[in-house]
């Protein structure tokens, strides 16, 4: 009850959910963005707001403005992709709120691949499936990322639950990105690939409790890896 509020403005809120959505890949490279009147209506802003989010977000090379007809505001992705985003943000965290992100996602992917065993029905199966199968061939590390982030956000959608739906793309965007930073090697992408084969073999065998224990065991081991991986920036 009484812990702090957050303390971001609204701009800044502005900020962070343009930047999630940059991250994740859901505004790619070189789109454009609605104008200022529509980002206001959408995020129930004044114009001046958005127009403060979209100034910071243009010093940081997120996004870039041409005047003239055609012009706008467009999407620049970094040249190192979604990882200098997300290095960005790790520098944010204590090994403490690491592992307290780590703890809550489990929790949410558990709760989803264990509802996804009891209620998906054979074509979210499927699905399930074909994303694993897109996993397993990604080549380059944003590929295998994307591929990994849309994994998560279809066992959500098949565990037909709109709450723990939202969570999952809240924390998607909030820590996903981070785990990203820990894999893209062959060795980390073959294990990915096995825990995730091991998620959708136990919802397609309707066994919540082997889905709910295989989708925690994946993400402990991935916030197990961001941790390592934070230690050696640290002392490198």
């Amino acid at each position: 009850m009484f812990s702090p509020l957050e303390s971001l403005s609204r701009s800044e809120l502005v900020v962070r959910r343009l930047t999630d959505a940059i991250a994740l890949g859901l505004l790619p490279d070189a789109e454009q963005l609605p104008g200022e009147l529509d980002l206001a209506g959408i995020f129930g802003v004044s114009t001046v707001t958005v127009r403060e989010a979209l100034s910071v977000l243009r010093s940081e090379g997120l996004i870039e403005t041409r005047r003239g007809r055609g012009g706008g505001s467009f999407v620049r992705t970094p040249k190192n992709g979604i990882s200098q985003l997300a290095r960005r943000r790790l520098d944010g965290f204590s090994l403490g709120e690491l592992r307290d992100l780590g703890d809550v996602y489990a929790a949410i992917c558990g709760a989803s691949a264990a509802l996804a065993a009891r209620r998906s029905s054979p074509d979210d199966v499927d699905r399930l499936q074909r994303v694993a199968d897109a996993l397993e061939h990604a080549e380059k590390p944003d590929a295998r990322r994307r591929a990994d982030a849309q994994f998560h956000i279809e066992v959500a959608a098949a565990a037909q639950s709109p709450r723990l739906y939202h969570e999952e793309v809240t924390l998607q965007a909030e820590f996903g990105t981070l785990l990203w930073l820990a894999f893209g090697d062959d060795d980390s992408h073959a294990q990915m690939v096995g825990s995730c084969r091991a998620v959708v073999a136990a919802i397609a065998e309707r066994d919540p409790h082997a889905a709910r224990e295989a989708a925690e065991q994946r993400v402990a081991d991935s916030t197990a890896r961001l941790i390592d991986y934070q230690l050696s920036e640290v002392h490198a």
